[in-house]
């Protein structure tokens, strides 16, 4: 009997990218959606969400798409993750631009979705379409905000800190030679680290911390009826922002835990036949 003939390996790894981030999309616009569009109209004092809500329902988006596509594809669903993975972990540099491109096309999918099913409620909320629902889809300084005075290099200095903060602690609790976390519960952790910069760095751009996310829905809402979507709420092109600063922030980041970290990090010796194995950093078995 013949064996079956493999699936094309790169297809499939993008085919998981963009399913993953399609997912992780789909619950972050969705909740700000919810909280910021649907909740201004039906529960004024907030009985949609919060802030919390948006950060917690993030965090489950990035943990329920890295469960998506982990075994394929590695689950980045994030440019400045796959460039940092290239720079500092051996990833294919081939790969880089296709698997942000499947990144893009998700997040840009799952938007055009969440576009589509809160239709009403933006047309209601905001039938303009102005920076007021724009942060549904997209991230602005100080969250769109006039008087928190943070403009484009405010955001460019946190989307930097914020991701380099990502790409150090994903690459603390992936690494095998460190303390993983076990029983397959890397993706909740993942999930827990955006969730915990959300409730910490989110005020000044809204942590965005990962091009495709914040470009794919930009892209979206700008060709379904936002067309100040490229631009800030005073009318500076801003979408650059969002876009270089978490790949130097991801860089920086995964510098940062080579250079502190993982250079320090005992390497297991091998073992002769029949020897007990031990773990890395810890002593010789005892009686």
């Amino acid at each position: 009997m013949s064996e079956p003939t493999p699936k094309p390996r790169l297809i499939g790894e993008l085919s998981a990218e963009f399913a993953g981030t399609m997912v992780l999309i789909l619950f972050g616009c969705g909740v700000v959606a919810q909280v910021v569009a649907a909740g201004a109209l039906t529960s004024p004092k907030g009985g949609l969400g919060n802030h919390d809500s948006i950060a917690w329902a993030w965090g489950w988006g990035v943990t329920f798409g890295v469960y998506m596509a982990g075994r394929i594809s590695g689950a980045h669903l994030n440019p400045a993750v796959t460039l940092a993975l290239a720079a500092f972990k051996g990833f294919p540099w081939p790969k880089v631009l296709p698997y942000a491109v499947a990144q893009t096309a998700g997040a840009f999918v799952a938007a055009l979705l969440v576009r589509w099913n809160f239709t009403e409620v933006l047309a209601r909320a905001d039938p303009k379409h102005t920076t007021a629902t724009q942060i549904v889809f997209s991230t602005l300084p100080g969250n769109g905000s006039l008087t928190a005075g943070i403009h484009e290099w405010g955001a460019f200095r946190d989307q930097v800190i914020g991701t380099a903060l990502l790409m150090m602690l994903i690459l603390a609790v992936t690494d095998l030679l460190n303390t993983p976390p076990r029983a397959n519960l890397a993706p909740f952790v993942i999930g827990l680290i955006v969730v915990v910069i959300g409730m910490a760095f989110g005020a000044d751009a809204g942590y965005a911390i990962n091009p495709a996310r914040d470009f794919g829905p930009r892209l979206a809402s700008f060709i379904t009826g936002y067309r100040g979507a490229f631009r800030d709420q005073w009318g500076n092109l801003y979408f650059w922002v969002p876009i270089v600063a978490p790949l130097i922030g991801g860089l920086v980041g995964a510098a940062f835990y080579k250079l502190s970290i993982s250079r320090y990090l005992p390497v297991p010796q091998p073992q002769e036949p029949g020897e007990i194995p031990t773990p890395p950093g810890s002593g010789p078995p005892t009686a």
